[in-house]
Formats: C-alpha cells, sequence, structure tokens
C-alpha cells in the first residue's frame, strides 16, 4: 500500500454547484458555496484556499492559488439521487440504481398501521414537516397521549419524535428499530430518532438522535477492508447511515466540534486504515434552515480546524476532503437537498505538490482510489491514486 492511513472527511451537503442533470430534480442553478459566500460578502479560507478549493470553481472570496497544495476537482453522482444515504454509499464504491422514495404527503397507511401495531400504541403526525415546528404543533398532545410523533421531510426519511421524559431513550431506539424492519419494504433510506426535551413553548432537541439506514444494495469498501483486517473508525453518522457494517470503532457525534475532536483522537489513536469522518451541521443547522449566514461560519470554522488536522498528519497519511450533495441556503424556497457536484480535495505531506484530478464521473471514484490503496476489492469508481505523485 502507499498510505498506511486515509482520513476521508465529509462535509455534509457542502455542494460545488449544480450537475447537468439537476433540472430533472428541481434545482437548475443551485451552487451551495457560491451561493452561501455571495450572500455572506464571500469567505476568508486560510487551509481551503491552500489547498486549491478556488482551482475547483470560482467562488466569491476563495483565490485560485497559484501552487495548490493538493489534488483538487470535483465528483458528480452516478446514483439518481441527491441523499445522505446514496451518496455515502456512492463514496464506498456502491452506486444506486434507484433513489430511495419519499413521501412528502406523508406515509402509506398501511404503514403506520403496522408500525403502530409493532410499538402498541398510536402516532401522531404523519406528514412531512420541520422537525422543529412538529414538536411545537404536536408537542403538548404527544406529552398527554405518550404518542410518538412520525414525520417525514423531502428527504427519505421516517423521523420518530419523542420527550425523553414520556419515551426513554432505550424505548424511543427500539421503536426506530421496528420501524427499519417495516421501512425497508418501502425504500425509505433511514429512520431517525428525534428525541426532544422542554416543555410546551419551550420544546428542545436533544443530542441523543439515533439513525437507522437500509443496508447498501452492494458490498462496501468498507466491509473489503473490515475482511482485509483493516481498521475503520467512522466518526459522526457514518455508522449509523452503513448500518454499521464494516467498521470497527464507531463515534456517534451530535456536531461539527464533537466530530472534529473526536477526529483528533482518532488521529492519535489508529496509526492504520480508514477515518471515515460526516460533519452534519452544515446540512442539519444551516442548509435545512435556509441560513446562509451561519453556513459560512460553520465552513469557516472548519477552515481553522483543518489548518490544525494538516499538522497532524504523516508523509503516509492521506486527507480526502468531499461532500454527499448539495443543500443551497439561498436557492428558491426549498429546503430540501440540492443536486449538485461536490468538491475533491487529496493531500498527503508525502505528496510533492498538487494538480487537477478533473472531473469525476462518480462519487465511487473516491472508494476506488481508498480500495486500490489497500489493495482490496471495490465494485465501482475509476481510482486517481496513480494521479497522486
Amino acid at each position: 500500500m502507499r498510505f498506511t492511513r486515509v482520513l476521508c472527511i465529509v462535509l455534509d451537503s457542502v455542494g460545488i454547484g449544480a450537475m447537468p442533470d439537476a433540472g430533472d430534480y428541481g434545482d437548475a442553478g443551485a451552487h451551495t458555496l457560491k451561493h452561501s459566500a455571495e450572500a455572506t460578502g464571500g469567505f476568508r479560507f486560510r487551509a481551503l484556499e491552500q489547498l486549491g478549493l478556488g482551482r475547483i470553481d470560482s467562488i466569491p472570496g476563495v483565490k485560485a492559488s497559484s501552487v495548490p497544495g493538493a489534488f483538487y476537482g470535483k465528483m458528480a453522482e452516478a446514483s439518481p439521487a441527491k441523499d445522505t444515504t446514496t451518496g455515502h454509499w456512492e463514496m464506498a464504491g456502491v452506486v444506486s440504481k434507484e433513489p430511495c422514495k419519499t413521501f412528502s404527503p406523508g406515509f402509506p397507511p398501511g404503514l403506520i398501521r403496522d408500525f403502530e401495531t409493532a410499538i402498541g400504541r398510536k402516532t401522531l403526525g404523519n406528514v412531512a414537516a420541520s422537525g422543529t415546528q412538529i414538536i411545537e404543533q404536536l408537542g403538548e398532545e404527544h406529552l398527554k397521549t405518550g404518542y410518538p410523533i412520525v414525520y417525514t421531510s423531502a428527504d427519505s426519511v421516517f423521523q420518530i419524535a419523542g420527550h425523553e421524559d414520556v419515551v426513554p431513550l432505550t424505548q424511543l431506539y427500539e421503536f426506530c428499530e421496528k420501524a427499519r424492519k417495516l421501512c425497508d419494504a418501502h425504500q425509505i433510506g433511514r429512520v431517525i430518532a428525534r428525541p426532544f426535551s422542554g416543555k410546551p413553548k419551550q420544546f428542545v432537541r436533544t443530542k441523543h438522535r439515533r439513525d437507522w439506514a437500509m443496508p447498501p444494495p452492494g458490498k462496501t469498501v468498507l466491509q473489503y477492508l473490515h475482511e482485509a483486517k483493516l481498521p475503520v473508525v467512522g466518526i459522526g453518522k457514518i455508522g449509523d447511515i452503513f448500518s454499521e457494517a464494516g467498521i470497527r470503532h464507531s463515534h456517534h457525534t451530535q456536531s461539527n466540534p464533537e466530530g472534529i475532536e473526536q477526529t483528533f483522537l482518532s488521529l492519535r489513536e489508529e496509526t492504520r486504515g480508514l477515518i471515515f469522518v460526516n460533519l452534519v451541521d452544515f446540512d442539519m443547522l444551516y442548509g435545512h434552515r435556509r441560513d446562509p449566514a451561519g453556513y459560512a461560519r460553520a465552513l469557516h470554522e472548519f477552515d481553522a480546524a483543518l489548518s490544525k488536522i494538516l499538522t497532524e498528519l504523516k508523509p503516509s497519511d492521506l486527507l480526502m476532503i468531499s461532500a454527499d450533495h448539495g443543500c443551497d441556503p439561498t436557492f428558491m424556497e426549498t429546503t430540501d437537498h440540492t443536486r449538485e457536484y461536490v468538491p475533491l480535495l487529496v493531500y498527503s505531506p508525502g505528496l510533492k505538490g498538487g494538480g487537477s484530478l478533473g472531473v469525476r464521473s462518480s462519487f465511487a471514484d473516491l472508494g476506488a482510489t481508498i480500495a486500490e490503496n489497500f489493495k482490496v476489492p471495490c465494485e465501482s469508481g475509476e481510482s486517481f491514486l496513480s494521479q497522486l505523485k
């Protein structure tokens, strides 16, 4: 192997411009990075600019470095989707032929009936809604009845909200596990536990969110690494997205700062294999909530942390930075993900410099590169390992 350790950081939803077929998804013209920069007076990055982000596309405030410190490019999604689950599967070498299904009016009555039978109680909601708004709307009734709140969004998600004093976490997680078994037949990407606390008009979601994803339609590079007895560490939502398959150590973090802290800890504890990180705040807190100022602030905070991460890397390490889809916080009136290219930055202190990796035809090229490096199979993608010199 060329590199003994690979650190892959996914900036959840940090897209870099609409794909050619974005119009088919209602996303023509979306550009998460550019529009967030325009809305906030331009970015002021240090590490990301140095690595070559400004050479991928024109982004206000980000210079195109004359001598990029990393290899750079952008990746198109080959799967017909724009959701977190499918995007991560593709990065791990599995291209989906069909998107996960969405249920914007609400779930079929038969699914809700089966779920209520499985948990032994009625439910509230069954609508597409904002998570913060629906607990304000139905939270008081939930306190009185003990019925969990079920809702969805523009994503393929079956979300279950419960007050921690009414539905203890262990019980809420059991509800989610039962829902997961029912949701597979409906091709629903994720079941999400959404616990909350507080009083009416003062409800707040807690940090104990958990996700249960449907299994990917193929074998991921994570599983191949595991079979080769190479450690895989999942940080953030990674363990949930892959249902822990192929992951030796899973750290369920709830925010970017927590995820970054765990990344530093893992870099000091793990000497080989793959460290796979998802930083969720860009998407969860700012993209879906149409907050370009918050989005920009989170990007600047990551850029500052990245400067420190770079000092932790050894010549035998390879860093990959990318994303799983877009979520342009300025785009039209939607809170949905956006069908975009994702940036690709690849760096190692052991490489002589940087250069262009071009426009990759699939996120799976990332997984194929990891697989070639560690000499394991990968189901899809074209490795760019030989271009890293």
